[in-house]
């Protein structure tokens, strides 16, 4: 890791601000956690169950993080390099993915109300896809916050037009199997439900080529383009 890295992973995490915004993600993630095991049935309290809703929920404030990480890339003076900010974005990613894992396993541990018949099934792979769901969340966040220079605009840009692709693919019939290779909420859903097979980890990975690299390659060109037009 080069001294770009290094200082990008720091500023990730280095202000009070988002240390704040890291602690309200994972106490959100915890009472999200301990209210599904209180409210469901216990055939639906299950470790994958109740990761898909607690991950879902944190990674919808997980692009924050890359959006806020830009911002620092576009105050930074003179011309500094997109890539270390985009893989600093997987510091508190992986740090969300994990935490929210050891929620949603310690809540079903502990709870005293009945459990589903195998409350652990595939536990090792809903866990991977919890970290790998934070991950893509927080790529979004970078590439969008490369694209479009308001926090504020970036930050609605990750919930509208994800969700947005979604709902339009989902309302036609004939578009509804896109839905898991074109759109992050429609691999999510497989990935935290444990059940994937060698089709739905290559939609996981188209939907990581489009939002994740494809996304932050289109937002670093954009870049620097400006970049070059305002140095003229």
């Amino acid at each position: 890791m080069d001294e770009a890295t290094r200082d990008a992973a720091r500023r990730s995490l280095g202000t009070r601000a988002r240390r704040w915004l890291l602690v309200g993600t994972l106490l959100a993630g915890l009472l999200t956690a301990v209210a599904l095991v209180a409210a469901a049935a216990p055939a639906d309290r299950t470790f994958a169950a109740l990761s898909e809703t607690v991950q879902s929920l944190m990674s919808v404030v997980t692009p924050l993080f890359g959006i806020l990480l830009v911002r620092d890339l576009r105050r930074a003076p003179g011309s500094a390099r997109v890539l270390p900010s985009v893989l600093a974005v997987g510091l508190p990613a992986v740090f969300i993915g994990v935490v929210g894992v050891l929620i949603c396993a310690a809540t079903l541990t502990l709870s005293p109300a009945e459990v589903a018949d195998e409350p652990w099934r595939h536990a090792g792979t809903v866990a991977l896809g919890s970290v790998l769901v934070q991950v893509v969340a927080g790529l979004v966040g970078t590439g969008l916050g490369l694209l479009l220079r308001s926090t504020v605009v970036a930050f609605l840009a990750t919930i509208v037009l994800p969700l947005g692709l979604f709902g339009l693919l989902g309302a036609v019939d004939a578009l509804r199997p896109a839905q898991p290779w074109l759109t992050p909420f429609g691999s999510v859903r497989n990935l935290l439900s444990g059940d994937m097979t060698v089709l739905r980890w290559a939609q996981w990975l188209c939907v990581l080529l489009l939002w994740g690299v494809g996304l932050n390659a289109a937002g670093a060109t954009v870049l620097k383009r400006v970049g070059d037009l305002s140095g003229r």
